[in-house]
């Protein structure tokens, strides 16, 4: 039944149109130009000027490179381009992004597009923010994202550059870049470092403080420099690819290699080069950011721009390797394959040097310096025929704070649930559990913006079935929380998430609280109703799966049954009916507990599979319990336990309120009656 589900959604979702017809695209195209003859069948066509010369190129990025977004589908863009390169207009075309479709609306997507007017291919851009000052006099040319989308804006521009550097390759220089290769697993070299050297598959360059004076003789810079010894090094650059796994090996010490291993798994589009400056330079400025795209280094193939970024890996080299290296500074970038990179043909890697001139406000001034690089052959897998590209994508955001918090958390949080005797028998445990849940609601909800949702789980479903999850990787944040969700479901069934993780239901039990103390009347509908409420969930996932797989065009709003969007994503900064519908749900739980968590929320029908498929019965029992004990039922806010004294799993919140009583010997009446026994005896 489960897999049936999985493949009726994936049936279900929305497939892209293909290459609009002649008459859609001349719609598009705006005065004095007007659209000319397909270049090929992949929706490339010529732009002709007034005059009907050539003037450039046309085409949909879906065809060129079909880049998966959130919703599983690509993201499907216009980009007309001139002859040298410059963007002349981006527009949307088709989107599926569920922060777009019905959160955020199309205005702020179609906003950020209209930055690359005026840009060029040849510009290393880049989505985000300069790093501070420092960042200020970097090459990169930075594109401001959209708040709450950061995820689906660099998907877009990711789509955007891998089309358009094909269609620049091809039609403006005559370069077919055609299948980037592939690191062959199988070749096997045992290299030294003295041997890497030798052969010349390590790339050095070195600048001397004298070569840094002589690039800025003749400039305002010329007397800025620090008056080091002229022939210490500004620049001693080690570079190395890693792709090849005998390259790795041979500079790389065991536990980085793993880290490689991983990384490369995750990405395996990725080309991973490692870079080692002993020098002054020091590669980037202090402001850097990890994760992020280098702010002083660029690298270029065939004239054209690479999209270089931090791989977030600290690398430690082996220990043959001479002395000094190990003391220097270390960087691994990486390189996406999927935008055309080719390893084995020349790139150069450029390092940017920067001076300032004056004392208030200084001007700044730049020089550069290339170091030329290129992998032999034989370390690689040519395809011999175009592959389809792999639905992968990469943790663009940086978010490593975030992801440090919420792991540290999510450890604690585990941990203090595996023992969770002991935490329901604080006497701050009440207080504990709001503290956790509050934590829930600002860091993991409204910061994190980690609510997760059924539309999470279509996305999932679809992964699943098409033999990858790669489009998470674009949310790091929500993945980590997948993550700790599964473990959760496995130990514990729905509890986990839905009693702990969920920012939305914590939402609703700080509503309920609320209701106590302005003294509202507690609801609870009668036994066979509270029954008959918990299968309108799993009736709701049956109904978002017919919506999708007979009217796909309204799968996204038929979503909005869920409040989450609403209320976590959107601050409640959306129409009247959407607020009104969340914010009516919070109301309602402030009489009936954690309504629409108990009735109507798909996520928790799909969740409350976590009750059968759990490893273990992890809440206590007494033989006594139920018969003739009914403390812990009557006790009960979520109706999960039988009149037998049986925990119904499925349903429980794992609130822990049954295992205080269980374990307090003032409360549980079993251990009172024995204690009274006792003391008769």
């Amino acid at each position: 039944m489960i897999r049936f589900l999985l493949l009726l959604l994936v049936v279900a979702t929305p497939l892209c149109a293909g290459p609009l017809t002649r008459d859609q695209l001349s719609a598009m195209i705006l005065a004095p130009y007007e659209l000319g003859v397909p270049v090929n069948d992949k929706g490339v066509w010529t732009l002709l000027n007034s005059g009907g010369g050539e003037a450039g190129f046309v085409f949909q990025t879906e065809p060129l490179a079909p880049l998966p977004g959130f919703s599983g589908a690509p993201i499907d863009l216009l980009v007309v381009l001139d002859r040298e390169g410059r963007f002349l207009d981006v527009r949307l075309i088709a989107q599926n992004e569920p922060i777009f479709v019905s959160g955020l609306g199309e205005a702020p997507f179609r906003a950020f597009l209209e930055q690359y007017r005026g840009h060029a291919i040849s510009e290393p851009l880049v989505v985000g923010t300069p790093y501070g000052a420092g960042g200020a006099a970097s090459d990169n040319v930075y594109l401001q994202g959209v708040t709450k989308a950061t995820a689906s804006v660099r998907i877009a521009h990711d789509s955007i550059l891998a089309a358009t550097l094909a269609v620049a390759r091809d039609k403006m220089q005559g370069v077919t870049a055609g299948p980037a290769p592939r690191p062959d697993p199988a070749h096997d070299e045992a290299l030294t470092w003295k041997d890497l050297v030798d052969q010349g598959l390590v790339g050095r360059l070195r600048v001397s403080e004298a070569d840094l004076d002589a690039a800025f003789a003749g400039t305002k810079w010329a007397q800025d420099g620090t008056g080091a010894d002229p022939d210490a090094s500004f620049i001693d650059l080690y570079a190395l690819d890693l792709g090849p796994p005998s390259l790795a090996r041979a500079v790389l010490a065991p536990e980085t290699l793993s880290e490689i291993a991983r990384f490369t798994a995750r990405a395996p589009e990725d080309e991973l080069v490692l870079l080692i400056e002993a020098g002054r330079h020091g590669l980037v400025s202090e402001d850097f950011t990890r994760n992020t795209a280098p702010d002083r280094l660029t690298a270029t193939q065939d004239g054209l721009p690479l999209v270089l970024r931090d791989a977030d890996i600290l690398p430690e080299l082996a220990a043959d390797l001479p002395p000094e290296l190990s003391e220097a500074t270390k960087m691994v970038v990486r390189l996406d394959r999927r935008l055309g990179f080719d390893p084995t043909r020349p790139w150069e890697l450029r390092l940017q040097a920067v001076r300032e001139h004056g004392m208030f406000q200084p001007e700044i001034g730049s020089v550069h310096f290339p170091l030329r690089l290129q992998t032999p052959e034989r370390f690689f897998l040519r395809p011999a025929a175009p592959e389809r590209l792999s639905p992968l994508a990469e943790a663009l955001r940086n978010r490593a704070n975030d992801l440090w918090a919420l792991g540290g958390f999510l450890a604690l949080l585990i941990a203090a649930l595996l023992a969770q005797s002991r935490l329901a028998g604080l006497r701050a445990f009440p207080a504990v559990r709001l503290g956790i849940l509050a934590v829930v609601i600002g860091f993991v909800g409204f910061w994190g913006q980690g609510q997760l949702s059924i539309v999470t789980v279509m996305a999932v479903a679809r992964g699943l079935v098409a033999g990858g999850l790669d489009v998470l990787l674009y949310d790091p944040f929500g993945l980590m929380l997948w993550a700790a969700a599964g473990i959760g479901f496995l130990l514990w069934g729905p509890g986990f998430f839905c009693g702990w993780l969920c920012p939305f239901g914590a939402l609703q039990e700080f509503a309920h609280h609320a209701g106590r103390l302005l003294r509202l009347p507690r609801i609870e509908p009668p036994a066979n109703l509270a029954r008959a409420l918990l299968w309108t969930g799993p009736v709701a996932v049956a109904g978002l799966v017919a919506v999708a797989f007979l009217a796909p065009r309204h799968a996204e709003a038929a979503a909005e049954l869920e409040p989450f969007k609403t209320a976590i994503t959107l601050h409640f900064d959306r129409p009247w009916p959407y607020v009104l519908w969340a914010g009516g749900w919070i109301a309602i739980s402030m009489v009936w507990f954690k309504g629409f968590c108990r009735s109507l929320c798909p996520l928790g029908a799909v969740m409350r599979l976590g009750g059968l498929l759990r490893l273990r019965a992890f809440i206590p029992r007494r033989a006594e319990c139920g018969t003739p004990c009914q403390l812990c039922k009557v006790r009960c806010a979520y109706g999960a336990i039988r009149r037998t004294g049986e925990i119904r799993y499925s349903e429980c919140f794992q609130c822990l309120d049954c295992v205080a009583i269980h374990d307090d010997k003032s409360r549980c009446v079993p251990l009172v009656l024995a204690a009274k026994r006792k003391g008769r005896a």
